[in-house]
Parts: structure tokens; sequence; C-alpha cells
């Protein structure tokens, strides 16, 4: 795996926005009021991007040249670099939502004493795990 990653995004400047896509990257897409909007939604999509090739051993492809990209009238080449070791982690450390089902008593019981259902369910998930050895090496967060 690379630090760094850095492909061409063209902006396609339209009356209603810019759509942000990489020519190198089919699916690699994404959209933006404004060009400042734009340069942060590019790194955004690049870095999700990239992690996913990556965790899914998809065949990443050697990057254009920017000299090399021929842009439309209403388009702008514009190098996107990303920093992959802090896009892995904001990934891995991204909240996912889950649902839960239990029983409505503890459910009253637990609201009444105000408890975080998200940190019980975490630490209880820590405990589990460390217990079976699997988060010996991890860092608590």
């Amino acid at each position: 795996m690379k630090n760094t990653y850095e492909y061409v995004a063209i902006f396609d400047y339209a009356e209603d926005g810019i759509n942000i896509y990489f020519p190198d990257l089919p699916g690699c897409l994404s959209c933006a009021d404004d060009t400042k909007e734009a340069l942060k939604n590019a790194g955004e999509v690049l870095e999700l991007y990239m992690v996913e090739c990556e965790e899914e051993n998809i065949e990443i492809p050697e990057p254009t040249p920017l000299e090399k990209i021929k842009c439309k009238e209403n388009e702008k080449a514009i190098l996107v670099s990303v920093w992959m070791p802090l896009a892995r982690s904001r990934v891995e450390e991204a909240s996912v939502k889950k649902t839960l089902t239990l029983p409505s008593w503890l459910n009253k019981l637990a609201e009444e004493m105000h408890i975080n259902f998200s940190q019980v369910l975490q630490a209880g998930l820590k405990d589990v795990l460390r217990t079976k050895g699997i988060l010996k090496n991890r860092p608590e967060k």
C-alpha cells in the first residue's frame, strides 16, 4: 500500500454546480456548488475510493499525467493528492449506526437512568473481544 496517491480530477462547471470525476478511476464521482467545496469533495471521494480499492484488492491504475489530460471548454483539470495513512485512519474510526433489539422493560430502565446506549454497547463489545484475545494489541480510544 502506498502512502500517497495523486490523480487528476476534472471539474466540469455547469450552471447548477460542479461535477467532479477522475478519468482514471471509473465511478469516482462527486459534485459541489463552488470551487472551494469541489476541492474538498474531490479529496474526500478520492480517499474513500482508494481505501475501498485497497480493502477489496481492486487493481489501482497508474495515473495519467496532468499534461496529457484534455479538457473541454467548461472543464478544468486539477491534481488531487491524498495522504493514505490519515484516510485509512478516518475510515477505520468512522462511526457506524447499528439497530438493536432489547426488551421493553430494559430499554425503559436504561432510559430512566439516562444510560448512553452507544457507550454501553461499545464497552461490552470491547470486553468480549478482549476476553477472546482480539483487542489485546489495540489502543483504547
